[in-house]
């Protein structure tokens, strides 16, 4: 998670196991971060499974993120990944572009 130019926090979550606590589960986590930092965010989804994406409650059966108020999910295949989440430089250089 990027503010600006600073790294709040990096996650790597394993894949749940699927039920009706975890679908409720990131959608919270989401809105919570989001209500703490008083702002939206934007969420990249990546998991090697289709199934998981939507068991989280965070896209639909089709691969389509889902966007709420407090958040807008883009989910992305691990085919269209590049590399493995890094040093998010990347980001940074967004950040500095004044994208978020």
């Amino acid at each position: 998670m990027m503010v600006g130019q600073d790294e709040l926090l990096r996650a790597a979550l394993p894949a749940p196991m699927i039920d009706r606590h975890v679908r409720s589960a990131a959608p919270i986590l989401l809105e919570g971060l989001a209500l703490w930092l008083r702002r939206p965010l934007s969420v990249v989804l990546c998991a090697d499974d289709g199934d998981i994406s939507s068991a989280l409650g965070l896209s639909d059966g089709f691969g389509f993120g889902y966007r709420t108020v407090h958040y807008d999910v883009e989910v992305m295949n691990p085919a269209q990944r590049v590399r493995r989440l890094g040093s998010f430089g990347d980001l940074r250089q967004l950040s500095l572009r004044g994208m978020r």
